[in-house]
């Protein structure tokens, strides 16, 4: 290769590189967040007893969540109430089948929408999503007056990013996290090698934070996700000082039935257990 052909290569290189840059600049939030805008029906017309309830944000922004009670009061998550931070798809209307689990089980839970998600205003960003757990986590305890420690957190996914940093700031008696991920930088790079991931804007650093939690953690993956790669859930449950257990589902993929079902509600009820204890 001539010197002047290497420098071609050399532009051309650099030149794709500034490209992938602005261009992960201007549309890495579109990659990130994947919301399902429509307003869900009333909670009711889904799940027998739930409601409507709408959160305030400290930046003023109003959202709608549904809180589903409890349908066995004496099963073993009684007592207890889920704040579910869903994953970076869909909206509310897509997590009541694990509500109807949860609330068979004994618990009540808040499902929440994120801002731009489920009919709510905004867009979404990691320092909006925080402002959302925090109006959250504060209508259960304020205004629903559930007491804080008998308050769970349950991330999945995106929402892992969510959980953990409200748990940093509001500590609640037990943290499970679905599919967690180290940060997401770590999960761009696995999908999008190429692109310069340190343009990220977002990084929803969950392992750091859960290193740093002193509240019991709950650690729920599959084997066969291609999404959050399963090492990556290995590593925040590794660094989690208060691990309660890690459930690891051979086979299961980052959508499939089992993470929004039994297996989830079982590892939550073993968390409650613990903490109850």
């Amino acid at each position: 290769m001539t010197l002047g052909t290497a420098a071609r290569v050399l532009v051309v290189v650099v030149a794709v590189i500034a490209v992938a840059g602005v261009a992960l600049l201007v549309g890495q939030r579109r990659l990130i967040y994947l919301p399902d805008t429509s307003t869900p029906p009333p909670a009711a017309e889904v799940l027998p007893g739930a409601r409507d309830v709408r959160l305030t944000t400290d930046d003023g922004l109003e959202l709608g969540a549904w809180l589903v009670p409890a349908a066995e009061p004496t099963g073993p998550g009684a007592g207890f109430t889920v704040l579910l931070a869903p994953g970076n798809g869909g909206n509310r209307l897509d997590r009541a089948r694990l509500a109807a689990a949860l609330s068979l089980a004994g618990f009540t839970t808040l499902l929440v929408d994120y801002r731009g998600y489920g009919g709510n205003p905004g867009r979404p960003t990691e320092d909006g999503l925080a402002l959302d757990a925090r109006a959250a986590r504060n209508h259960l305890v304020e205004i629903e007056n559930v007491p804080p420690d008998r308050l769970l957190y349950l991330g999945e996914s995106l929402g892992t990013g969510v959980a953990t940093g409200l748990a940093a700031a509001y500590p609640p008696a037990g943290l499970l996290l679905r599919s967690p991920f180290v940060d997401l930088p770590s999960v761009a790079r696995h999908h999008y090698p190429f692109l310069p991931t340190v343009l990220l804007w977002d990084r929803f650093p969950v392992a750091a934070t859960v290193a740093r939690l002193g509240v019991p953690v709950t650690v729920v993956y599959g084997t066969a996700d291609t999404i959050v790669p399963p090492a990556q859930s290995e590593r925040v449950a590794d660094a989690a000082p208060h691990l309660v257990e890690r459930v690891v589902l051979p086979g299961v993929g980052h959508n499939d039935p089992p993470m929004f079902g039994r297996p989830v509600v079982d590892a939550m009820t073993r968390l409650a257990a613990a903490v109850r204890s």
